[in-house]
């Protein structure tokens, strides 16, 4: 019972009663959490007192500091025995007589394809008729309260991410603690050597077992193979899978699923020295240098003739094919869009070009590795000289999945649009190659993050320069300036979506670029949010977005406070606090400016010389970025405006200091005392620091 956990001297609700005001509004909401340890992990230590007492209860970390308990599925976490147990769907109800058999199992034809962003295709399925056997089942589950997205789960513990048939295997995700349920003797699956992949059978029997009874086969389709499978660690049979033979491509499971590949078509993957010619599962080369060894070896240099038609055509040939290549490129990389994009818009045709791949080899070497300046998750940054003798730095991709090719349009058509000097200009792209390529101005001294947390690779020791904190005001205004352009300045809303200090880029003179606009979205002006997929950079995510989905500008300004606090204290975004767990620098920060003074928590380059006041004044701003309530953030106009007015904060000090000392004489003589701060200061309004701060020398 409760009872047993939480004692008649121990009631938590007590002590949140004790703080709530008296004129609390009766519709206001209060996020509550278990105070008496820290966070989960502490609270377990205690068994005593643990409070998630519950079977199938999980602890989480509250945000406001301590932990809560709940359900997954239903059910009071804090009573024994109350959480509900998953119960997926009810397998498929046998047929009548004879058995199945699973050569004839074919799916529905109104089957589910998908399930949240995660294709279905047979033999797995979600709904009664639309799998092949019982433990291809997988849930969809409906979406989490407070999120938009379904998931689908193979247990109760691991999601989905993505099915392979060609390569039998599903990539998924551990929600919570690892599960023995994949590791039993009869289990269908097998986890492999890399975690998060799992492989799979359609049945335990051997390829050779299955031939002999046409009707366990389930390798349906023509043209398809079986393939026995063993687990890696072990090399025990798990049983078999089918795949599409040699030439041909699709789905095995279902009729005519497998259909040819025409290889003529894939040149780049396919070698063809000669003429072309597709067949049912391969294709065959004819050369076109026969006539011309004909009339060559009639002659006397027969052979010398020979060498030069073969070189000849061989030239025209690859050119020939590289022009069809890259045309299918283009279509392929969207070329059409773009040239739409800004054919119709004057604004970005002035300043937006779309380069040849030819011009690029050439400005890169052909792309020399001796030219890579960075590399990244996403691709490869390189150094490159324009025949204008532009210094610019070419991004080329490491993927060519729909997703990221979707991302580089994005990106493009929204840095068509802007036009600042503390975000990072584009002056076009390539789509002539397999992978999409951006050209932006070259930016020299890195990023924000590297000049901060930069380390050395020989022994851990810190190789960052010293940074003053004129340098770190100066950086977050540009940051800030380029975030209010593009949520109030520029022709439509645009927001970032990952702000981080990875995304800043320095120049030559260590002004402030923002950069990588892949994830970034338009929002209408008749729009105050969008609904999308979360996506962020952990660390950065602003939490209220995290859990409902619901995007807009507030988001950025909370990612801009991480950028705030890094520059404050030289920390990196998740740090190890003093009980060596790790934990986002945000939550850090805001526990450490209730319960610790500001200088044992910002860096010590920045404090004394008469700048605590204006560390102080970022310090609080940063608080209010990082506010879990997206209502108490500033916008980023206002947090541009303040930034702006610490620049004048420091001149206004010392002639606040001389106006003090002449009040103090004319004290003496009867003169008024001046109100002092909570500081040690004159307390000015934001009008009055204006002022001070556009007379201040820049």
């Amino acid at each position: 019972m409760a009872s047993d956990v939480v004692s008649s001297t121990y009631r938590p609700i007590d002590a949140l009663r004790s703080m709530l005001p008296e004129d609390l509004d009766p519709d206001a909401t209060v996020e509550w959490a278990i105070p008496y340890q820290p966070n989960c992990k502490r609270a377990m230590e205690d068994r005593a007192s643990y409070a998630c007492v519950a079977n199938r209860s999980k602890c989480q970390d509250s945000l406001i500091g301590g932990y809560f308990c709940v359900c997954k599925w239903g059910g009071n976490p804090y009573v024994h025995g109350e959480c509900q147990k998953y119960q997926p769907p009810p397998p498929p109800p046998p047929p009548p007589a004879p058995p199945a058999v699973y050569g004839s199992i074919q799916p529905r034809k109104d089957c589910p394809m998908s399930c949240g962003n995660v294709s279905i295709p047979f033999p797995f399925g979600t709904e009664v008729g639309c799998f092949a056997n019982e433990h291809l089942f997988l849930a969809c589950s409906p979406p989490l309260p407070g999120t938009v997205i379904q998931v689908l789960e193979l247990t109760s513990r691991l999601v989905v991410t993505d099915i392979s048939i060609e390569d039998g295997i599903l990539r998924v995700h551990e929600e919570s603690e690892a599960s023995d349920i994949l590791s039993g003797s009869d289990s269908l699956y097998a986890l492999s050597g890399k975690w998060g992949v799992v492989k799979w059978v359609v049945n335990k029997m051997t390829c050779k077992q299955a031939k002999l009874n046409v009707n366990n086969d389930i390798c349906f389709s023509s043209h398809s193979d079986c393939v026995d499978v063993t687990n890696d660690g072990t090399l025990q049979h798990l049983g078999y899978r089918c795949k599409c033979s040699s030439g041909f491509e699709g789905n095995p499971y279902i009729k005519d699923g497998c259909t040819d590949i025409n290889e003529c078509l894939q040149p780049d993957k396919y070698t063809c020295n000669g003429i072309c010619h597709n067949k049912l599962g391969s294709y065959t080369c004819t050369s076109t240098v026969i006539l011309g060894v004909t009339i060559g070896l009639s002659s006397g240099g027969g052979i010398i003739f020979l060498a030069a038609i073969v070189v000849i055509l061989t030239r025209r040939w690859n050119r020939v094919i590289q022009k069809r290549l890259r045309k299918r490129y283009f279509r392929k990389n969207k070329g059409i869009l773009l040239e739409q994009l800004i054919s119709s818009d004057k604004s970005v045709s002035d300043g937006t070009k779309i380069f040849s791949l030819e011009e690029l080899e050439k400005a890169t070497n052909s792309f020399d590795q001796a030219r890579v300046v960075g590399r990244g998750g996403h691709g490869t940054v390189y150094k490159g000289i324009l025949t204008d003798q532009r210094v610019v730095a070419i991004k080329k991709s490491t993927l060519s999945v729909i997703s990221e090719i979707d991302e580089f349009i994005n990106e493009v058509s929204i840095l068509s649009q802007i036009n600042h000097r503390n975000v990072v200009k584009l002056h076009g792209c390539c789509l002539e190659s397999e992978v999409p390529l951006l050209v932006y101005e070259f930016i020299s001294n890195g990023t924000l993050y590297d000049l901060l947390h930069r380390t050395s690779e020989q022994n851990g020791s810190s190789l960052s320069l010293p940074l003053s904190w004129e340098e770190r005001l100066r950086i977050s205004i540009e940051i800030a300036g380029a975030l209010t352009y593009l949520h109030s300045a520029a022709s439509v809303l645009i927001l970032h979506r990952d702000i981080k200090s990875m995304n800043v880029l320095l120049n030559d003179s260590y002004t402030a670029k923002v950069s990588d606009f892949g994830a970034s979205r338009l929002i209408p002006i008749d729009q105050t949010h969008l609904v999308t997929a979360v996506q962020g950079t952990f660390g950065y995510l602003d939490p209220e977005y995290y859990y409902t989905g619901q995007l807009n500008e507030k988001s950025d300004v909370y990612s801009f406070g991480v950028i705030l606090v890094e520059l404050l204290t030289r920390r990196k975004p998740i740090i190890q606090n003093e009980h060596g767990e790790k934990q986002n620098l945000s939550n850090y920060f805001l526990w450490a400016m209730r319960e610790r003074p500001l200088e044992e928590t910002v860096d010590a380059q920045i404090q004394g010389d008469g700048r605590d006041e204006g560390v102080l004044s970022m310090a609080r701003l940063a608080e209010e970025c990082l506010s879990l309530t997206r209502e108490e953030r500033p916008t980023m106009k206002d947090v541009e405006m303040r930034l702006q007015l610490l620049t004048g904060r420091r001149v206004a000090s010392r002639a606040r200091q001389d106006e003090e000392a002449q009040h103090a004489e004319d004290d003496e003589h009867g003169g008024v005392v001046p109100v002092v701060g909570q500081h040690g200061s004159r307390q000015l309004s934001q009008e009055q620091e204006f002022v001070s701060s556009q007379r201040a020398p820049r």
